[in-house]
Parts: structure tokens; sequence; C-alpha cells
């Protein structure tokens, strides 16, 4: 088995596992999502932890299964799969990534009318 379809394993199950996690823990697996974590109590309640803890899962089954994809392809045709698909979860992750509280959950705040 070449480098490259293990690196991509080696990436792919323990997001599929965690994704798993997520699905298992429903809502209350918001409490897992980073920043998210930190925030005071009263602050959670003003979020919708069901849909973050949804989001989430749905992003890491995308990213187990680029991954997966590409480590089959790598073991069947040509490295250049693995690096494609650690390129493209690398871009996807990055663009989930963000600093700023409001961003990373401004859509998921509850709408008090």
């Amino acid at each position: 088995m070449a480098v490259w379809t293990i690196t991509c394993l080696v990436l792919a199950v323990p997001l599929a596992i965690t994704a798993i996690v997520f699905a298992l823990l429903k809502e209350k697996g918001a409490i897992l999502i980073s920043g998210f974590n930190t925030l005071p109590k009263e602050e959670r309640e003003k979020y919708d932890e069901k849909k973050m803890s949804i989001d989430m899962r749905n992003s890491l089954l995308l990213w187990s299964g680029i991954l997966f994809i590409g480590a089959v392809l790598t073991y069947f045709f040509s490295n250049y799969y693995a690096m494609i698909a650690i390129a493209l979860w690398i871009i996807l992750l990055c663009k989930d990534v963000h600093i700023d509280t409001d961003k990373a959950f401004g859509k998921y705040k509850k709408h008090n009318f």
C-alpha cells in the first residue's frame, strides 16, 4: 500500500469516527465543537445546538469521504489523487475555521421574535 493511500486513511478514519460520535450525541455533541465549549452556559443557550451538531457531523463526513475516495483512487491509479484529496480537505477545513465567535456560530443563533 502506498504512503499516500495510508496518509489519506489515517486522516479519514478519525474524521469518520468523530462524525459517528456527533451523530450519536445529537445536539449534545455541540459541546465538542472548538470555541463553543468555552462559551458560558447562558451564551450557549442562544444557539441552535442541534443544527450545529448536524452541520459538524456533515462536514466531518464530507472531509472523511473526500479522503477515503482519495485513498481508493490512489491505491488503484495514481498518488496524485491523494494529493488532490488532501489539498481539497485542507481548503474545506480552512474555510470552516473562524477565530471570531460571531463568524463561527452566527448562523446558528436562535431568533426570538
